[in-house]
C-alpha cells in the first residue's frame, strides 16, 4: 500500500512540474547619452507558456532599473534646485522630479519597476529619455547594446 501511495504522489507531482512546458528569459540593455547626461536602462522578462487543463496558457513578468547619470562632476552640480527626468518605451514610461534644498550627494538618480501581466519592452525598442535640470534640457535615446 506505501508503495502505491508513493507512486500516485510522484505522478501526481511530476503532472503538477509539467504544467508549465517552456519559459524565455531576457535581458536587455539600452544604454545612450547627450551633452551633460547618460543613462542606462536594464530591463528583465520571464515569459511562460504552458497547458492547464487542456488550455495553452502565457504570462509575462518584467522588471527594470533605469539609472541617470550627470557627465561632470558633483561640485557642477552644487546649485542644482530641481531635476525632472522621464523616459518612454512603446508600451511604458515612467518620470521623476526631485527638489534640492541641498546640495545632491552624488551624480546618479535612479528609479526602478516591474509588472506582472503587461506589455514587454521589445528587444529593439528605442526608449526617450528627457532631461530638465534647472534652467536646462536635454533629450536623447537609448538603444539596445546587448545584442
Amino acid at each position: 500500500m506505501k508503495k502505491i501511495m508513493t507512486l500516485l504522489f510522484t505522478i501526481m507531482l511530476l503532472t503538477a512540474c509539467s504544467e508549465t512546458m517552456n519559459n524565455d528569459f531576457n535581458h536587455y540593455k539600452f544604454s545612450g547619452e547627450s551633452e551633460h547626461w547618460e543613462a542606462e536602462y536594464s530591463y528583465k522578462v520571464t515569459e511562460k507558456w504552458g497547458e492547464k487543463n487542456g488550455t495553452k496558457t502565457y504570462s509575462i513578468e518584467d522588471g527594470h532599473e533605469f539609472v541617470l547619470k550627470y557627465k561632470g562632476s558633483l561640485e557642477e552640480l552644487s546649485s542644482l534646485q530641481k531635476l525632472k527626468y522621464s523616459y518612454e518605451t512603446i508600451s511604458s514610461s515612467g518620470k521623476r522630479t526631485e527638489e534640492f534644498t541641498e546640495p545632491p550627494s552624488t551624480v546618479k538618480f535612479s528609479s526602478s519597476g516591474g509588472s506582472k501581466g503587461g506589455a514587454k519592452v521589445g528587444e529593439d525598442e528605442v526608449i526617450k529619455v528627457n532631461v530638465k535640470w534647472d534652467d536646462f534640457e536635454e533629450s536623447f535615446e537609448l538603444h539596445n547594446n546587448s545584442k
